[in-house]
């Protein structure tokens, strides 16, 4: 092999992972040029792009898809041997790379997030949010969150939050202008804030319990959001029905600000958890997230 391209493969995995070459050039204190330069001595020497790029954007070919599948698990190797030894003298360092849903960030990162810059300051969380399930070994990332039925069964898993409730909530002024629905079938006749997935581009069917079975229910209204957090803003604000998890409109029950409709039809979701590759497990900086998330449970009771 060609040493002189060592030093450029890890330029050509930053561009893949942050998908643009600006965005590796901030990532690496580098100049623009100098990773457009780092990428075309590779390409010149393996005698393929391994990117297309436009004036737009920058997508990985799929000879550049074969070559960083190859590539990519030996420098991670490496940047996990150094991360070991450092932890070894007492100190977890790095970058630690995670993908995440908008509302499981709200739910289960902050407190995990405050407990890892306490106890390992020199460790960096870069929280990537997305609503659609991400291919983390693909992506370059770390380790991932999502609902516990949405984790690929190859990954090793740990828990981050208990099961929670998904229900449905409105506000007192609502219910007093429009009576609240008594059965599911009566959301039909409700306006109801509906949720689109931006990974499909479809509307969200909520899952609901319905005559002692699981059922999925269209609903429409005035209102369409793609971020589940502003639902119940919405619902807050007398708009209508939201479908939202317990935990991130619990403060509101209690307070009177919403209210629950139909308790009778809600599910329980199994909770969030944090997916990692099994190759990573030992990895000291995903050993302290885990370490610092059994704690912020073990806190919340």
């Amino acid at each position: 092999m060609d040493r002189d391209l060592l030093p450029h493969l890890p330029v050509v995995l930053a561009v893949a992972r942050h998908r643009g070459f600006a965005a590796a050039a901030a990532a690496l204190g580098m100049s623009a040029s100098a990773v457009s330069h780092a990428v075309r001595t590779v390409e010149d020497r393996l005698g393929q792009p391994l990117f297309a790029r436009t004036t737009r954007s920058v997508a990985v070919t799929e000879a550049g898809h074969r070559f960083l599948a190859a590539v990519g698990p030996a420098f991670d190797d490496v940047a996990r041997a150094f991360e070991s030894f450092e932890a070894d003298r007492g100190a977890v360092t790095g970058l630690l790379r995670i993908s995440a849903s908008r509302v499981a960030a709200v739910l289960g990162l902050t407190p995990i997030l405050a407990r890892l810059a306490a106890a390992h300051p020199g460790l960096t969380v870069e929280v990537q949010m997305e609503d659609a399930f991400v291919d983390i070994v693909a992506r370059g990332l770390d380790a991932g969150i999502r609902l516990g039925e949405a984790v690929h069964q190859d990954m090793t898993i740990a828990r981050l939050t208990p099961p929670f409730r998904a229900i449905m909530v409105a506000a007192p002024a609502y219910v007093a202008a429009h009576g609240a629905p008594g059965r599911v079938d009566d959301l039909s006749a409700h306006n109801c804030i509906g949720f689109r997935m931006l990974g499909s581009g479809g509307l969200y069917e909520w899952d609901l319990r319905a005559d002692g079975r699981d059922v999925r229910v269209p609903v429409r209204g005035s209102a369409v959001v793609t971020d589940a957090t502003y639902a119940s803003h919405l619902a807050r604000a007398g708009v209508g029905i939201a479908y939202v998890f317990e935990p991130l409109v619990a403060d509101d029950l209690a307070a009177g600000r919403l209210v629950e409709i139909l308790p009778e039809a809600s599910i329980t979701e199994d909770g969030l958890f944090l997916y990692y590759p099994r190759r990573a497990a030992l990895a000291p900086k995903l050993r302290a997230f885990v370490a610092a998330a059994r704690e912020a449970i073990k806190a919340r009771g």
